[in-house]
């Protein structure tokens, strides 16, 4: 595995499929943080279903960012898999 950064794209739509779970708990605040910059608000982190670990650790992460208004799980055909967050804006967005 490379050590090289991996670059996403900012479009209010984090996968987290390819990335392990030691990763994610720095990951997502670093996304919120860019989403935020680039004055998007409504993001979708997608974890998939499986045993929860994934959802589990962000919805801690989540709980915890001053900048999310709230999060949800969708009631559409992605279910659990993903999950639906809110920001706050930044002072000075709106």
């Amino acid at each position: 595995m490379s050590d090289e950064p991996v670059h996403l794209p900012i479009d209010g739509i984090l996968d987290l499929h390819m990335f392990p779970p030691r990763e994610v708990k720095d990951l997502v605040p670093d996304y919120l943080a860019e989403c935020l910059a680039a004055g998007i608000l409504d993001v979708r982190i997608i974890h998939g279903k499986g045993i929860g670990t994934l959802r589990t650790i962000v919805e801690k992460i989540l709980s915890n960012h001053p900048q999310v208004e709230s999060f949800s799980h969708p009631n559409d055909s992605s279910g659990w898999g993903a999950t639906v967050v809110r920001l706050r804006p930044l002072s000075g967005q709106d």
